[in-house]
């Protein structure tokens, strides 16, 4: 039987501030959500190296980092 789950492990990203619907498409397979003077980024991401990448990202755009968490 085959899952419909994509691949990879579901993280919760949160950065500081308010990040605008134009960073979505900065963040592919990552579902934005904002809270209180933050913003989520939830998804799976495949592997490691991937992980890597979307905090580069973050580092190289400039968004401060609050937490990364793995979610079930």
């Amino acid at each position: 039987m085959h899952s419909s789950k994509p691949p990879g492990t579901r993280y919760c990203i949160v950065v500081k501030g308010r990040l605008s619907d134009r960073y979505g498409s900065a963040f592919e397979g990552l579902r934005l959500e904002p809270l209180r003077g933050h913003t989520a980024l939830h998804g799976p991401v495949v592997d490691q190296s991937k992980l890597y990448g979307v905090l580069n990202q973050l580092r190289d755009l400039g968004i401060e980092l609050v937490s990364v968490n793995a979610v079930d």
